[in-house]
């Protein structure tokens, strides 16, 4: 039976506010999505920036198969002693070779453990969608992104974008909005792969996302006001709701890359797929 380690990296009253708005924290809807890819396994969630929580030893992360990091409000440049502690988490997860995944934030605490750097994005964010996400070359033959298209959309939301990858990186996709939007990083024993979009989180997330963050869409200008974003947010449900209506994915200028559950979820299937081909050196 394999065991999975999600992180999440919310603070208590992150998740507390996430559960009032959609039932769940990033971790414990990310686990959900993992268990209906990957029946039967186990799967354990931990709060590595929280204080007081037990540590995770390199001894102790090697038990595991895998470990995933979730999305979350934290802006790993700020030097404060969460975000001292979930990169002390992830230097320790590089150190025991147990392959890891991350989205969004998740991406970026690894770049940033491993010696990158990550920044606010300047006078931008994407927010609903990633628009069209082109692999490298080198991404056109990883098998992360196996499966897709020359160009596609994924659910993302986000103001915060890597800067500078660290040594041991190889960047696979990229758009026009965020040159990092995909990338393998490998240091000192581990194997991390991960995508700032969010292939974990179904369309009716993502709508309930943005209602939460409407003042700063608008503020950011790419809304004209909160009654605009509700109206996107709106269709974005509706399609959760009906994902092959067609009309719907005429509105959103979507198709099934995004629209439809398998393949929204094309990366973290291929990770799973890939993990006994990872070994705990750093050799694909």
């Amino acid at each position: 039976m394999q065991r999975f380690l999600v992180a999440e990296s919310e603070s208590p009253d992150d998740r507390a506010a996430r559960r009032a708005h959609t039932g769940q924290s990033s971790g414990e809807s990310y686990a959900d999505t993992l268990r209906q890819m990957a029946a039967g396994a186990e799967i354990i969630l931990c709060q590595p920036a929280d204080a007081g929580q037990p540590g995770f030893s390199p001894e102790k992360l090697g038990a595991f198969d895998a470990v995933f990091l979730t999305g979350s409000p934290l802006h790993v440049y700020d030097d404060t002693p969460e975000v001292r502690r979930q990169l002390a988490f992830m230097r320790a997860v590089f150190a025991s070779g147990t392959p890891s995944f991350g989205s969004c934030a998740g991406l970026q605490v690894a770049v940033a453990a491993a010696g990158g750097r990550v920044r606010a994005m300047p006078e931008r964010m994407e927010a609903g969608f990633s628009r069209r996400i082109v692999a490298t070359e080198a991404g056109r033959e990883h098998p992360l992104l196996a499966g897709r298209p020359a160009t596609w959309d994924a659910p993302a939301i986000h103001g915060d974008e890597v800067e500078e990858l660290p040594e041991g990186a190889t960047l696979l996709a990229g758009n026009a909005v965020t040159r990092v939007q995909a990338v393998e990083i490998r240091h000192d024993k581990g194997v991390f792969w991960g995508v700032q979009y969010h292939p974990e989180l179904s369309l009716g997330e993502i709508a309930i996302a943005l209602r939460r963050q409407a003042a700063r869409l608008v503020e950011a200008g790419l809304a004209e006001d909160e009654g605009e974003v509700e109206e996107r947010a709106g269709v974005i449900e509706a399609l959760h709701g009906d994902p092959a209506r067609r009309s719907l994915r005429w509105r959103l200028g979507v198709d099934g890359e995004l629209a439809d559950t398998d393949a929204r979820r094309t990366e973290i299937a291929n990770f799973l797929r890939a993990l006994p081909t990872i070994d705990r050196r750093g050799a694909r």
